[in-house]
């Protein structure tokens, strides 16, 4: 068990956070006020954590690091509750995969038609191996548009290096898929194979090209892939965040075939002032506490907030969405 720092991404930025190794995992501390402890990288991490927490839970209490609560999340299709700790429902968003055929035939008419759309507008859609040309080409991508979803777009604005550094993650069990419109890189996938399930650690594409209806032909073409590999899922981070089932993103998933699978999260106090926030459930943050209502009317302010920046520094005055998702 040693101790160190490493860096993390939070929020499209490089910082550094107190690193401890615990049972052969990095768990990472992040936070001001409440300390949160967690495995880094937690949803790629190649052996499951959630198995043995009790080793990880004891590691972490004999060594001397400033964290108030340590969380973990069980993993599909691991979702009865069986650990004595404090929970709460967590979840995310998984296609089952049994073949593609099943996967197509359970989509609408209209998500069908804007896969063969891609196509007969002359998209290419295929597995593409990690290389310069695809960095250069993610790095156009990233720096097309400085707005998505209503909020800064954190990529923005970065150069090679750091997307090449950023991007060669897990590249032994990673999957990009790349999408062309002629030579130009369009849009892309990166999804990361975990145990029986891959899941998409990144999916842009260009807003220039969103006519052709590039994420879902890239999300065709991963469930394919997936098929093929004999993977048991393919997953998309959380179905819903913020408790918003209004999203956009939320919609572009369920009309993609996603489904919500909830999976128990367990908060487990190290402190005194870890027990009071998990009693009070601070450790879920404003978001999740405060009415829905509310959150959705602060998140369509952000967004008007972002869409006037835009205005003011863009020609086509247009809001950017990263996922296409009202297509």
């Amino acid at each position: 068990m040693t101790s160190n720092r490493t860096q993390i991404s939070v929020k499209g930025r490089q910082i550094e956070v107190p690193l401890v190794q615990v049972d052969g995992f990095d768990i990472v501390t992040t936070g001001r006020w409440l300390k949160m402890a967690a495995v880094q990288s937690e949803d790629y991490a190649e052996k499951d954590p959630s198995i043995n927490p009790e080793r990880l839970i004891t590691g972490l209490k004999n060594q001397n690091i400033k964290a108030d609560i340590f969380s973990i999340a069980q993993r599909i299709p691991d979702i009865s509750v069986r650990h004595p700790y404090p929970m709460q429902w967590d979840n995310v968003a998984a296609i089952p995969i049994r073949d593609y055929s099943s996967w197509w035939n359970s989509l609408s008419q209209e998500t069908r038609r804007n896969v063969r759309l891609a196509t007969k507008r002359g998209v290419s859609v295929q597995a593409a191996n990690f290389s310069d040309n695809l960095v250069r080409g993610i790095a156009d991508i990233y720096n097309e548009i400085p707005v998505r979803q209503g909020r800064r777009f954190w990529h923005y604005g970065k150069d090679f290096d750091t997307v090449k550094r950023e991007n060669a993650s897990y590249l032994d069990r990673s999957q990009f898929i790349a999408a062309y419109c002629g030579a130009e890189l369009a849009g892309f996938i990166k999804m990361v194979f975990v145990g029986k399930y891959a899941s998409i650690m990144q999916i842009l594409s260009k807003e220039k090209h969103r006519d052709k209806r590039l994420t879902n032909a890239l999300v065709a073409k991963a469930v394919e892939l997936c098929a093929q590999k004999g993977a048991s899922h393919l997953l998309y981070c959380k179905y819903v965040y913020h408790k918003n089932y209004q999203d956009a993103l939320t919609e572009f998933k369920r009309r993609n075939g996603f489904e919500q699978i909830l999976v128990p999260r367990y908060y487990v106090p190290l402190t005194l002032k870890g027990h009071l926030a998990v009693r009070l459930k601070l450790q879920l943050g404003l978001s999740e506490l405060l009415p829905q209502s509310l959150v959705v009317a602060l998140l369509k302010a952000r967004a008007w907030h972002y869409e006037r920046k835009t205005m003011n520094r863009t020609p086509d005055n247009s809001v950017l969405n990263q996922h296409e998702a009202l297509q």
